[in-house]
């Protein structure tokens, strides 16, 4: 690896959701650029498993649930007492817990996919915020998703929960100005086990439609979120990059 792919050395990223899948991904591209990384996750073991993964020294694991607000400050202040800092924030951590049509969704998932999806995504940016970006700058990415840009049948509240987060990242890029930089990346199908219900069995019908043709993986998510949170993206904020493998290529046809 040459010096400019340690671009991020020095750098502190809080990436949630990130004991595997796209995750994962994202907190392996950090590290191979030089940034040490503090990840979240629901289970112990697997986030223990992705921590040893990733490096010794260069990655520590805190559990718990994104949308869980005391969860939310051990893992800033975790980053802040073994690191000092937190540069980059990545916002991964999301759910989809029903399949089926919007209109006869139970309001009380839909509350919970808000609840993970958005509402944890404000809580740590607003802690990331006040714990160091504020006075020292740095760049948060948003994990949202095509669903949130277009209709999406049977995962109708993801999809809404999704283009809140879209437009969250605006207004966060807006009020955090100029300081700190806010961008969200919208995958299409990206092979993770979150996703496998979308193509498990038929990854091969799965992907006809990519003009690509293929899925996505991790590390596609992963190197468009190193180079959002680097230097070299430093006069991009408020925007959405579509990771797609060119599935909007096909709209209208």
């Amino acid at each position: 690896m040459n010096a400019s792919e340690r671009e991020l050395e020095g750098r502190v990223a809080l990436v949630t959701g990130a004991s595997r899948g796209i995750g994962f991904g994202v907190a392996e591209a950090l590290v191979a650029r030089g940034a040490k990384v503090v990840i979240t996750g629901r289970g112990e073991e697997a986030l223990k498993e992705a921590v040893e993964r990733l490096g010794d020294g260069r990655a520590i694991g805190v559990p718990g649930k994104a949308h869980d607000e005391s969860h939310q400050a051990a893992a800033v202040e975790r980053a802040m007492e073994a690191f000092g800092r937190v540069d980059f924030l990545v916002n991964n951590a999301g759910t989809n817990p029903v399949f089926g049509p919007i209109a006869d969704l139970d309001l009380a998932v839909a509350r919970k996919v808000f609840e993970t999806n958005v509402v944890s995504a404000l809580g740590f940016a607003q802690r990331t915020w006040h714990a160091w970006q504020k006075d020292n700058g740095g760049a948060i990415v948003n994990i949202a998703s095509i669903a949130g840009i277009s209709a999406s049948p049977f995962i109708g509240a993801y999809g809404v929960s999704k283009a809140a987060m879209i437009n969250l990242t605006a207004q966060l890029a807006h009020e955090f100005a100029p300081g700190v930089r806010v961008n969200a990346i919208a995958p299409a199908v990206v092979k993770t086990k979150f996703a496998a219900a979308l193509y498990e069995g038929r990854e091969e019908e799965a992907s006809a439609s990519y003009p690509l043709g293929r899925l996505g993986v991790p590390e596609d998510i992963g190197g468009a979120a190193a180079f959002l949170l680097s230097d070299a993206a430093g006069w991009i904020t408020g925007q959405t990059l579509v990771v797609d493998g060119g599935l909007f290529l096909n709209a209208g046809v």
